[in-house]
């Protein structure tokens, strides 16, 4: 109450003594900057202290055009959000990234689909640019987190939620907190095995991954090879008009192509395959699935839930819920800024900047993380 982080409100309804007084916290005394880098997209948002989205921009993107030119481009997009707002007003920055992360450090780490970043100081760049503490994680992460905070898995303590896009990634609430595993790479589910085909070779350079043979890139490099031999008309139509993507076979399985049909099938198969491992071994009592390729409609769908509650053990199945994810692109924006929150407002870190009422100008505050001890994300508490 004396840094103006909590104020009075009105009076509440007496119960029998004095009208209890009730205080609210001033969600408007800052903003957050979030950003979701996709293989082929980046959005960032702009959030106040509460998580609520104010606003937000979207752009086609290959992450593989590098750090820099695509960091460039994410500043951008943040000082367009910022245009107008008066200045020190910006508490933290929350980015995630499509690979995997040493979250101590911020630090991209050998990320299969993303060539010249490995090492990249992500974090010390932004906090330099804009004198914040910044926070760096995967993006599936910050999905997972998103959606536990303000989506389906609102309230739900054990939860996994599965991107399938370009690329196949899980994030795992346990007990109401995010698990990052020793180094932030837990829940990559799209580098596990699951053939032993050896013309399969995946992005990260070993063969049968899950992504390389069921996530986006792999359903379009299939259907462009059936359409090419004459196996399907309908997305022979297709690539005379330019490349195939996920979508278009996605299309294509709507107007009742087999092809497509088949492609979509087998793909949920594998994906169901992969997850009913961990459903047994993690027991998440709600599964969602999000991502571009997941938002094709109700046939993968079906094929992973069939295949998870086939292949599952029926204790880890009797509540378990598999369902799409209802905040679409948001969830990663939106977890993001979460991201940011709960590390500023975790009792390792707000001792250090409550006295001066706000983390503006303050971005060692997460390059402290390197110095914490190891511990899952605040948002249990």
């Amino acid at each position: 109450m004396a840094r103006g982080l909590v104020v009075e409100g009105r009076l509440g309804p007496s119960t029998g003594g004095r009208a209890p007084r009730e205080l609210r916290f001033r969600a408007d005394a800052g903003v957050v900057l979030a950003a979701e880098l996709g293989a082929t997209s980046t959005t960032v948002g702009l959030t106040d202290l509460a998580g609520k989205l104010l606003a937000h921009r979207e752009e086609p993107w290959d992450v593989a055009a590098g750090a820099t030119a695509t960091l460039d481009l994410v500043e951008r997009l943040f000082d367009e959000l910022l245009a107008g707002r008066p200045s020190g007003q910006v508490w933290g920055i929350g980015v995630g990234l499509p690979g995997p992360v040493e979250f101590a450090s911020g630090r991209p780490v050998a990320p299969p689909i993303m060539p010249g970043w490995d090492g990249y100081p992500v974090r010390d760049r932004l906090a330099r640019r804009y004198r914040a503490p910044v926070w760096v994680d995967n993006e599936v992460n910050t999905m997972a987190l998103g959606e536990y905070r303000t989506g389906i898995g609102r309230d739900v303590r054990d939860l996994v939620y599965v991107k399938i896009g370009s690329g196949i990634g899980a994030g795992l609430i346990s007990g109401g907190r995010l698990h990052r595993g020793a180094q932030g790479c837990a829940g990559d589910i799209g580098h596990v095995p699951v053939s032993d085909d050896s013309r399969t070779v995946c992005r990260c350079g070993n063969l049968g991954c899950l992504e390389a043979l069921a996530g986006g890139v792999a359903l379009a490099r299939d259907a462009t090879e059936a359409a090419r031999h004459g196996r399907s008309e309908f997305l022979a139509r297709r690539l005379a008009s330019g490349e195939l993507e996920a979508r278009d076979v996605s299309q294509a399985a709507e107007h009742g192509d087999p092809v497509a049909v088949e492609l979509l099938t087998h793909a949920g198969r594998l994906i169901g395959v992969t997850l009913a491992t961990l459903v047994n071994m993690f027991n998440p009592a709600l599964v969602v699935i999000g991502g571009g390729v997941a938002e094709s409609g109700d046939l993968l769908l079906a094929a992973i839930r069939e295949t998870v509650y086939r292949r599952s053990l029926p204790l880890a199945t009797r509540e378990l819920r598999i369902t799409r994810s209802p905040l679409s692109n948001r969830a990663g924006l939106l977890g993001a800024a979460f991201m940011v929150l709960d590390e500023l407002f975790s009792r390792a870190r707000l001792g250090a900047w409550i006295d001066q009422g706000s983390s503006v100008g303050r971005p060692e505050l997460s390059a402290e993380q390197e110095r914490l001890p190891e511990r899952g994300s605040g948002i249990g508490r």
